[in-house]
């Protein structure tokens, strides 16, 4: 008996709903599979503002999949960071930094957002403020409690809120930021016939500890080799496309797996696995997440190859042409190219 690797999230039912907007969460509860990691999908209307909050015990790493928001970020010594994000852009939020997410395009926003733990525990400023008395949120401000006497207290999240008053976009949101990186607008690290593979990750954005993601696209002739990520997880969401996807237990059992557009799933850690394609004329496109700021990989292209024939043949039982036949690869092809149908 293995757990299933496969989430439907996107038939989840949102546990947050206001007239602001929804977030859908994948969690252990849910998702019994994850292991240290989790992923919500964040829907804000039009002028939707996500309550500034904070997450206690996980680091954020969030992309935008459609939609412009500006996101606010506080943080210990005072640092402060106001930017703008859009559509294929990823963002890093600290553990513990109060941040909050603005709708402040022209449509609908929607966030992926996945943390390093599969429990996050959420603070928000409503719930923080309405835990003190008068008397205390006085003396922090150095003014009369009384100034707060008709403050409505609540020491519940309130997830998120319409906006009141217009919608601005201060010229300053646009400057670099740290804790923003344009993936989508980045040059692929690894492109091939089969797809390509953008890369954020700690070596070309550094303020990232401890996740990171890839967006990887195979053609319609494309497949992710065989391959395993020793000591990191793997946590992914199919953004378009049908995909196919085996991993293997230490049990020997495997799991094959039909992924379609809104599904997640999650490899742990050190399993081997691959993903291919199954629509002739469609990309299928993945948004991975990694708990790793810099993911290992280890290949079947190359490790297989590393080894003799003789050693190859010795502990397989087959014959010698069969491996004499392989391609000898001195570095893992990450992706390849099919030619035998699916």
């Amino acid at each position: 008996m293995t757990l299933n690797h496969l989430f439907k999230f996107s038939t989840l039912v949102p546990q947050e709903k206001t007239i602001a907007g929804t977030r859908k969460r994948a969690s252990k509860e849910n998702f019994p599979a994850l292991v240290g990691m989790s992923l919500y999908k964040i829907n804000l209307n039009k002028a939707g503002v996500r309550e500034p909050h904070w997450h206690a015990n996980a680091d954020e790493l969030g992309y935008c999949l459609t939609g412009e928001a500006i996101i606010s970020l506080y943080d210990t010594n005072d640092t402060k960071a106001t930017f703008l994000i859009e559509a294929g852009d990823a963002y890093f939020i600290p553990s513990g930094a109060l941040h909050d997410i603005e709708n402040v395009g022209a449509g609908n926003l929607e966030i992926l957002a996945c943390f390093n733990s599969d429990h996050v525990e959420d603070f928000g400023l409503v719930g923080t403020l309405g835990a003190f008395s008068n008397a205390v949120l006085g003396n922090t401000w150095n003014v009369k409690g009384t100034v707060f006497e008709d403050y409505k207290r609540d020491t519940t999240n309130v997830f998120a809120r319409t906006r009141k008053g217009p919608i601005t976009i201060p010229n300053d949101t646009r400057y670099a930021t740290p804790y923003s990186f344009k993936l989508g607008k980045s040059a692929p690290l690894i492109t091939n016939d089969g797809g390509s593979a953008r890369m954020a990750r700690k070596n070309v954005w550094p303020i990232v500890k401890d996740l990171s993601l890839y967006s990887l696209i195979l053609t319609g002739s494309g497949m992710r080799e065989p391959h395993w990520h020793p000591e990191t997880a793997e946590l992914g969401f199919i953004k378009s496309g049908q995909g196919r996807m085996s991993i293997l237990n230490p049990a020997g059992f495997v799991d094959t797996y039909i992924m379609e557009e809104g599904d997640i799933y999650f490899i742990p850690k050190a399993y081997p696995h691959h993903i291919e394609n199954l629509k002739l004329q469609e990309d299928l496109s993945i948004m991975i997440f990694f708990d790793q700021d810099m993911p290992k990989d280890v290949g079947l292209t190359a490790s297989l190859r590393s080894y003799s024939d003789e050693v190859l043949t010795t502990i397989t039982e087959q014959s010698p042409f069969l491996f004499e036949q392989l391609k000898k690869y001195y570095r893992d092809a990450f992706i390849v190219n099919k030619i035998n149908p699916s």
